[in-house]
């Protein structure tokens, strides 16, 4: 372009002949005249050199691929030396670059050409599992990411899971409908398991429960192709992006829940300052957004797993590979477990019991469920009694330290499980009530107590057209003379 802009100015501006010019630029008078007329060059497409070594290896080349597509391997797949070497060994006299030029052109030619797609406001989410590690507890381990994408106004629920199941599946939708306020018109997903239970035909056939959620919300469920993850490129790029920034380095907490909220809450956060490309801002994009979600109904979805468990003679039941404890009255019975993420509620004869979801192998033993035994087994007391009193809490603790350092620990169990035996009877707040008075009166020896757990009497308003009757109390010996025939 330089030469060419010499030329003309030369020429046309200056004033020198064509032949001058062609003499100091060192080039021919045709060339001269040529650029006199364009005002830039016009590069000509050369035709397309003949390839006879490359087309005749290219049949071989294609028939080793085929034969050999099922004995390789993503990490032992079939590269163009291999190929080459297979050639040589076949007689083709062809060098490694042909080969090499051949395999680059045919990728080329087979790759997938993407579609610029139109996102329009509450049409469209992306729903994706992602595998990340945090810091529960000073111990790191495996946790799964569950992220919903709205690709209009780029806002992202996140919440992280023990498992990637169909309780996390669900629940995530639950939450992430709370969250938003509603729901996009259609999500898509990868066909994970948790949504499909087998593809028919061209489509696929969706589990109960995930059918009983969308025909809970009303959404329409899209699935990307099989093995084509890239159909829902949105949130596969959101997904590696949130943990490259708000999730490096490795989020700590207490537990999934406190992590999941500092990091949603961070998410959000870096959502409200970004800017499109075009200068619009994301949170300006999400009040077009908002309305056009699917209202939510009056109640969420229940996310929860409904089973059935057998109660174990020593009041247990076993869920997941977790053991949990219950009321000792539901011992050898049937109780009906409905398993959510964080808890799991266990309903027996109309009684109820929620207990905090534990790992697999975890252990949650709750002694005060083994109350009316522990009234009976001074032993047992012995045994289980620090665990018992910091589950009962004050003033028990105090009252088991000043039995052990007055009686002994033998003695103080038969103690203590006499006042358990009156929290059986008359409940935990009034025993402690009265263990608090006894304190304050500086008795220890509870000689005061079965005074203050006196029943107050019950008066019985007896009705008018009654009140004249007299009913004489009679005595069991009365009835022994009855069942022997005679007459008193």
């Amino acid at each position: 372009m330089d030469k060419v802009y010499v030329i003309r100015h030369k020429v046309m501006v200056e004033g020198k002949s064509i032949r001058s010019v062609a003499r100091e630029l060192d080039v021919s008078r045709n060339t001269v005249t040529k650029y006199l007329g364009l005002s830039q060059p016009v590069r000509k497409e050369s035709v397309p050199r003949p390839h006879p070594v490359m087309e005749k290896v290219a049949v071989r080349i294609d028939e080793i691929q085929r034969e050999w597509a099922h004995r390789v391997t993503p990490k032992q797949r079939l590269t163009g030396s291999r190929i080459h070497r297979q050639l040589i060994v076949d007689h083709y006299q062809v060098g490694i670059t042909t080969v090499r030029d051949y395999l680059r052109e045919k990728r080329r030619r087979s790759a997938e050409v993407y579609i610029p797609l139109v996102h329009r406001p509450g049409e469209e989410g992306q729903f994706d599992f992602f595998e990340v590690t945090v810091e529960e507890n000073g111990e790191f381990y495996r946790a799964w990411k569950l992220l919903l994408h709205l690709p209009y106004s780029g806002h992202d629920f996140l919440w992280l899971y023990n498992s990637c199941d169909q309780l996390a599946f669900l629940d995530g939708h639950v939450r992430a409908a709370a969250y938003f306020g509603g729901l996009p018109q259609r999500i898509v997903y990868d066909n994970l398991t948790p949504a499909v239970k087998r593809r028919v035909g061209l489509g696929p056939q969706l589990t109960e429960r995930f059918q009983s959620l969308v025909s809970h919300y009303l959404f329409e469920p899209c699935f990307a192709r099989l093995g084509e993850g890239h159909d829902k490129g949105g949130v596969e790029s959101r997904g590696k992006s949130i943990r490259l920034q708000h999730m490096t380095p490795v989020p700590r907490g207490n537990s999934l829940t406190e992590i999941s909220m500092a990091v949603l809450r961070e998410v959000d956060e870096a959502w409200r300052e970004r800017v499109q490309q075009d200068g619009r801002r994301c949170c300006d994009m999400w009040q077009e957004e908002c309305p056009q979600l699917i209202a939510l109904p009056d109640r969420p979805f229940e996310a929860r797993r409904v089973m059935l468990v057998q109660v174990s003679n020593k009041s247990t039941v076993d869920i997941e590979k977790a053991r949990y404890s219950v009321p000792s009255g539901w011992a050898r019975l049937e109780a009906t477990a409905y398993i959510g993420v964080d808890d799991i509620r266990l309903g027996c004869r109309g009684e109820t019991e929620v207990v905090p979801r534990q790992r697999r192998g975890g252990r949650r033993i709750q002694y005060h469920h083994y109350l009316p035994e522990l009234a009976k087994k001074p032993q047992a007391v012995r045994q289980v009694a620090p665990e018992l009193v910091a589950e009962l809490g004050e003033p028990y603790g105090k009252l088991w330290s000043l039995l052990v350092s007055r009686y002994g620990p033998q003695e103080a169990a038969r103690v203590l499980s006499r006042v358990l035996g009156a929290i059986v009877d008359h409940g935990s707040q009034a025993v402690a009530g009265a263990l608090e008075a006894a304190f304050q009166a500086g008795r220890c020896d509870l000689l005061a107590l079965p005074s203050r757990l006196q029943q107050p009497t019950v008066m019985v308003e007896v009705p008018a057209a009654l009140q004249g009757y007299h009913i004489e109390s009679a005595s069991p010996a009365d009835y022994d003379v009855l069942l022997a025939g005679g007459v008193r």
